[in-house]
């Protein structure tokens, strides 16, 4: 299909205005200013989870004032009236997101309630997608993108399983996502249960036991057990956990793939490939988790001790969640408001949840927090192109050529070398023998499932750099990235240089650039393995967390936001000296200035 005379046609097309998507579209429209450009959600607002229709009761950041900015438009305390030393509420994070927008001039590009339900490659050498979108009205239309920059995140579309017997159940059942929309429920049930483990489901339980509400707590004892919940101050030190993660000294203790890329391959070299050093290692992680347990006290209760990690901080990924509540939490769930049970929900009858164990209890409502589906929620063509594109796709017998994801000779070498450099990883934690992956309907099995079950039959996400598909098609025209598939502590720091990536990529200004591997078949083969040993890495440094099919990370976030820096041409070490370099933090004001660097990087290639 060729774009036609009366068919919109636009330079860029953003989908996704969340943190990713706006921080995509300001890089974009601040380097190629004369480009056309368009942002599309399908939301009513903008600002992706923290869009007004996802604010959530009682919704705060993880984050602490001052580490959950945009590096070039710092979070005024006056204007949005926060204090330091706090967490930010959702509603706060919300207005200032609109601020960016309008700061940089994105507001009036950004179009809501516009799904995009189509996205055709047009399969040339000049590339380019035809997008089929929907209006609030339903009226589909076809707009031309050169350019397409897919943004929807790993937060967007919401699993639910479905469970025997809910059509009696009489009450809602409903995800977190859609907390919002039925946040009547504090006031007039009487009783509510939660399924699911993550902070999100902390956040339910929360906002159901302040409200008076009674609480059963249902924690698969086949899943992947509670999440890591951490005061914000951590360590003997009373480190703050965010500039922790992100102080490079401690970066060497994470055994990461990418590591090197930071310049100081001896000492990782000495912590991770030798005994001695991984003994060291081992220390430190022993440390940092203990002290979570300490001052978590999770064994001062019978049923706070439900709640203790079944897995060791140092495999745990972006699941590593903060105690960001006004009141205590711990203290809600031995007062008895709460009930939390490790088991299995067998089926459903009129208002009532009944236990693989025998257990019923009443309730009124059905809060699930059951996770995300990982695919793009939009259609792909040609059919097959998800292969090509490196996002999770059903996995065949018999791979096709462009299909990196199930080229299981390649997905070896990669396996074996992280193995071989960081030998810890070979004892993989084993946190529930009895672990069985949530899937759409009660019985099925992995292979069986279609791509809407978010975590069995689909194969990991197998983008280079997080960013981009390693295929000649997609490289050779420059007409699609992915930003934000992709999690971390630090993601407002990782929205803004993958923006400016992306924007580099798409002019063809990267110095170390992939689309120069197009033509050269040793070139593209090297290219392909380190996609392939970048992404396969997650499986054995994050296995419970979203490391195994999207890139999720913590202590490695520096490393990355180096390599994103060597690729523009750019030195990653931002600090005026050694010692800074290594023992202070980075954070958003390190990285304020990067564009005009980039802009003089540039400058002086041209002349």
């Amino acid at each position: 299909m060729a774009a036609s005379d009366t068919m919109e046609s636009l330079d860029c097309v953003v989908v996704g205005a969340g943190w990713y998507g706006l921080g995509a579209a300001k890089q974009y429209h601040c380097t190629r200013p004369e480009d056309s450009m368009a942002v599309l959600d399908v939301q009513s607002s903008l600002g992706g989870t923290w869009a007004d229709e996802r604010l959530y009761p009682d919704l705060k950041s993880n984050n602490l004032v001052g580490t959950y900015e945009f590096p070039d438009f710092p979070m005024d305390r006056d204007q949005f009236k926060i204090k330091t030393g706090e967490h930010i509420p959702g509603e706060v994070v919300n207005a200032y997101l609109k601020a960016y927008a309008a700061n940089f001039g994105i507001d009036g590009l950004v179009r809501l309630e516009t799904k995009v339900l189509v996205a055709e490659h047009q399969g040339t050498d000049r590339g380019g997608w035809i997008l089929t979108i929907a209006n609030p009205k339903h009226k589909e239309s076809k707009l031309y993108a050169r350019r397409l920059i897919i943004a929807t995140g790993l937060t967007s579309e919401a699993f639910v399983p479905h469970f025997d017997g809910q059509e009696t159940f009489g009450g809602r059942i409903f995800h977190g996502k859609h907390f919002p929309q039925n946040r009547d429920t504090l006031r007039t049930a009487k009783s509510a249960t939660v399924f699911g483990s993550s902070k999100f489901a902390w956040d339910a339980v929360y906002s159901y036991a302040k409200a008076g509400v009674k609480v059963d707590w249902i924690i698969r004892s086949s899943g992947h057990g509670p999440c890591w919940m951490a005061p914000p101050y951590v360590t003997p030190l009373k480190k703050w956990i965010e500039k922790l993660a992100n102080t490079r000294f401690l970066t060497w203790f994470s055994p990461c793939v990418w590591g090197d890329v930071d310049g100081y391959p001896g000492v990782r070299r000495f912590l991770h490939g030798t005994a001695v050093g991984r003994l060291i290692v081992d220390g430190f992680w022993k440390i940092l988790g203990n002290d979570v347990l300490t001052l978590n006290a999770y064994d001062s209760h019978t049923e706070t001790a439900k709640l203790k990690p079944w897995i060791g901080a140092m495999f745990t990924g972006t699941s590593f969640s903060i105690l960001n509540y006004d009141t205590d939490f711990f203290q809600l769930v031995k007062s008895g408001q709460v009930k939390i049970h490790v088991g299995e929900i067998d089926h459903l009858s009129p208002s009532a949840v009944h236990l693989s164990d025998g257990t019923v209890f009443g309730s009124d409502v059905i809060l699930a927090h059951t996770g995300w589906k990982q695919v793009p929620p939009m259609k792909l063509l040609p059919d097959g192109i998800q292969k090509e594109l490196g996002i999770p796709h059903l996995q065949e017998d018999m791979p096709s050529p462009g299909d990196l994801a199930n080229q299981r000779g390649i997905i070896g070498r990669a396996d074996e070398e992280i193995l071989t450099r960081f030998p810890r990883l070979r004892k993989q934690p084993v946190w529930n023998n009895k672990y069985v992956p949530l899937t759409e309907h009660k019985g099925t099995t992995t292979g069986s499932e279609d791509a809407t079950t978010p975590y069995t039959g689909l194969t990991s996400h197998m983008l280079y750099r997080f960013l981009v598909p390693p295929s000649e098609r997609f490289l050779r025209p420059r007409d699609v990235a992915f930003a934000g598939m992709v999690g971390n502590f630090s993601n407002t720091l990782t929205a803004h240089l993958q923006g400016l990536w992306i924007s580099a990529f798409f002019s063809g200004l990267l110095k170390n650039d992939p689309a120069s591997a197009v033509g050269d078949e040793t070139s593209m083969q090297a290219l392909q393995y380190e996609t392939v040993l970048h992404n396969r890495f997650g499986k054995w440094r994050y296995p419970v967390d979203w490391g195994n099919k999207a890139p999720s990370f913590v202590f490695d976030a520096v490393p990355y936001l180096d390599l994103l820096q060597r690729d523009l041409g750019l030195d990653p070490h931002r600090k005026p000296s050694f010692m800074s370099e290594v023992w202070s933090p980075y954070g958003p004001e390190d990285y304020r200035d990067i564009n005009h660097e980039w802009e003089a990087v540039m400058a002086k290639v041209a002349e």
